[in-house]
């Protein structure tokens, strides 16, 4: 059974056959690579191997991002074109980021993800991508200074957050929804601290809002305080002025010597 992060036979051979695909995406993920992962016990000999290639592409992207000023995270749909508010939206946000000296990263697709990275290139700011191979996704946006390629979505949603101070989350379905609940969680258990979670469309999440104040609120699965955890609003302004003033008072995020390349870890300079 195929899953969202493992192609089809016939999209993993258009994949290899793209001219895209190796400037891109390196060596497409061999299919089926997850699932005997996820469907029981399997040999040792096989888990130990898998355990090993997972333990590789973390350290890639630590690697890859070690270097990377201080992100601010824009999650949400890959659906919407550039004529859609949304998408404008996330545009102007990526833009006002970029200005404010954050470096702006995304999932590196296209939609929403697109127009953060590309608001923040045209605005002379750093864009990067932590991307992952789909059937509906295939290529990374135009709009990138880096990208990381992943074959697993853990691992890529590790690296979303990790280095990170601030978390836009825009309009978008169940993978920006699964983005959002992790991140809160990660917050409201203390695993991450308390950084600025920004949720703009107010129109589009006002329903998961009223679920959440009017039944786990009152059903007692979360509490009143958990609201807290996240700012509402559709104004891009208003969003740039909170991460700005959490991430610089409480945080001290400033502009500061960066960690030291080491030539004997083979750490190029860019």
């Amino acid at each position: 059974m195929a899953t969202p992060d493992t192609p089809q036979p016939k999209v993993a051979a258009q994949l290899r056959a793209s001219p895209h695909a190796s400037a891109y995406w390196g060596k497409v993920p061999p299919l089926n690579a997850d699932p005997p992962f996820l469907e029981g016990p399997q040999s040792r000999s096989s888990e130990l191997v898998r355990a090993f290639r997972i333990f590789f592409e973390f350290i890639r992207g630590f690697r890859a991002l070690h270097f990377t000023p201080p992100c601010v995270t824009v999650f949400g749909s890959a659906r919407f074109d550039e004529n859609h508010r949304y998408y404008r939206l996330a545009r102007e946000v990526g833009a006002g980021l970029a200005r404010a000296g954050f470096t702006v990263m995304t999932g590196g697709g296209p939609g929403i993800m697109e127009a953060a990275n590309r608001g923040a290139k045209e605005a002379g700011g750093l864009s990067i991508g932590c991307n992952i191979v789909l059937p509906t996704e295939q290529q990374p946006n135009p709009y990138l200074d880096r990208f990381v390629d992943f074959n697993h979505f853990y691992v890529r949603k590790v690296m979303l957050v990790k280095y990170s101070y601030a978390f836009v989350i825009l309009p978008g379905g169940l993978g920006t929804m699964d983005e959002l609940y992790e991140t809160v969680t990660l917050i409201q258990t203390g695993k991450i601290k308390d950084f600025p979670v920004i949720i703009m469309g107010t129109e589009f999440w006002n329903p998961m809002l009223a679920f959440l104040r009017d039944t786990m609120v009152k059903e007692g699965t979360i509490s009143p305080e958990d609201l807290d955890y996240f700012m509402v609003t559709d104004s891009p302004t208003e969003a740039l002025a909170h991460i700005n003033e959490v991430v610089m008072r409480k945080f001290g995020v400033k502009q500061a010597q960066r960690p030291k390349r080491r030539w004997w870890l083979f750490e190029k300079g860019n």
